[in-house]
């Protein structure tokens, strides 16, 4: 569970309330639906709540699976219980003061309907279109919303995970084969068979090697593979997909040393001469990061001191850099970045990630060795001096910190579940009606 990213329940949500298009009984029936089908503690669980989940699952069993009454029992008690659960966490979350309010709530919507290629309005109108009820999915969100929050807010800061936890875990075997690289090879065979004389093999050998230098040349290997290709993935352009090491045909071992889009010599076999080349590799080796050596020196409006006189202000400071005045000292004379003043405006090698889009742009755009123009971003007016660029291998860096949110999120879900029980066990639950004869809890305060 990705319990940092309240978008992915909101679009949860949505896509769940999207595939239930007629499932909502209309106004007149509703007033007989509404009676209570569980007590939650303060809270009830209405009868119109529970027929509308329920109406979302059932249409997601087969025919087969709606005609078995043992099954449907079970989706209906599980429904139930999903609704009582929910209840308990949402009066959790309102004694904890954990609410989502409307503008974060739009927010969200407006990035789901973004992730759809479509526009708040948009999808309000295509929810209209459904027959849906905009008004209702938003609620619905904030819900899902509001859980996710009181669920991160209790759970996450009972949740630790040490140094030596991540050591032991990136010594297993099973991270090894986990965080594997990943490979995308493209494969041509030119059969060879029992039958061929030794002068007809040396045709197919010839062959072999005349398609290699034509690709490495820039031919198309999809369309050599669809032309020459004897494999079963000839109508695929001679793509083997994603594959880790551990599945890659061994004779095909050497390959995976091979630099993206490089085509190897021919390989033969008892089945042919095989033609392999690497598509793109991925994992956790390949991670590297484009980093820029870089200062500057910032000066920002105040009340004291107007936009323009502050642009002025910088220009003056770039002119005298430009003379041959020390970029370092005047930064720590007059850079009002306290985080790098004092180191002469240095912010080290970083990447682009969480820099200001007018800040990267510009860093961007200098050279090396170059000091820029003035500009402004949203803290103020800057100029920088570009000192140096690399592209880093942060391999090891990136396994740690895969291994970190692994264990992360294995024993966030683990203390969930225990506290989603003590929850459950702690709260005053009633059934009524065709849940009547279940057993109910004893009562125990929220607060208690």
């Amino acid at each position: 569970m990705q319990f940092g990213s309240t978008w992915r329940i909101a679009s949860t949500a949505a896509a769940v309330f999207l595939c239930t298009v007629g499932s909502h009984a209309p106004a007149a029936a509703r007033e007989t639906l509404d009676s209570i089908v569980a007590i939650v503690n303060d809270d009830v669980v209405l009868t119109s709540e529970y027929e509308d989940r329920l109406a979302e699952w059932l249409p997601r069993l087969n025919e087969s699976e709606r005609n078995n009454p043992l099954l449907v029992s079970t989706l209906r008690e599980q429904v139930l219980e999903q609704l009582i659960s929910e209840s308990i966490q949402l009066q959790e979350a309102e004694m904890r003061g954990i609410e989502v309010d409307d503008e974060t709530l739009t927010r969200a919507v407006a990035e789901f309907a973004a992730r759809n290629n479509m526009t708040l309005e948009e999808f309000i109108a295509d929810v209209a279109a459904q027959g849906n009820s905009y008004r209702a999915l938003r609620e619905r969100i904030r819900r899902d919303m509001t859980i996710d929050r009181v669920q991160r807010a209790v759970v996450t800061r009972e949740v630790v995970v040490t140094e030596r936890d991540i050591d032991e875990l990136l010594a297993s075997p099973w991270f090894g084969e986990a965080i594997a690289d990943e490979y995308r090879l493209g494969h041509i065979l030119l059969e060879v068979t029992p039958a061929m004389t030794l002068a007809q093999i040396d045709e197919v050998r010839e062959k072999a090697n005349r398609l290699v230098a034509e690709l490495r040349e820039g031919a198309d290997f999809a369309a050599t593979a669809i032309e020459h290709s004897s494999a079963p993935t000839a109508a695929t352009g001679g793509d083997l997909d994603w594959r880790k090491e551990s599945r890659i045909p061994g004779r095909f071992a050497n390959v995976v040393g091979l630099e993206i889009g490089a085509v190897a010599e021919p390989l033969q076999d008892s089945s042919g001469f095989h033609i392999v080349k690497m598509i793109d590799k991925r994992g956790a080796s390949q991670q590297r990061a484009e980093q820029t050596l870089v200062r500057h020196i910032l000066l920002s409006p105040s009340a004291i001191r107007s936009d323009e006189q502050t642009r002025a202000a910088i220009e003056v400071i770039h002119g005298r850099i430009v003379a041959g005045e020390d970029f370092a000292e005047l930064a720590e004379e007059h850079s009002e970045d306290p985080g790098t003043r004092l180191a002469g405006g240095d912010l080290g090698w970083t990447t682009t990630e969480g820099l200001d889009p007018a800040f990267q742009r510009m860093m961007n755009l200098t050279g090396v060795d170059e000091l820029s123009e003035p500009f402004q971003s949203s803290f103020g007016w800057h100029i920088l001096e570009v000192r140096g660029r690399r592209v880093q291998d942060i391999s090891d860096e990136a396994r740690r910190n895969y291994a970190t949110q692994m264990l992360v999120e294995t024993r966030f879900d683990e203390r969930l579940d225990e506290w989603l029980a003590e929850i459950r066990d702690e709260a005053f639950i009633e059934r009524r009606g065709e849940f009547a004869e279940e057993e109910t809890s004893p009562v125990v305060p929220l607060d208690g």
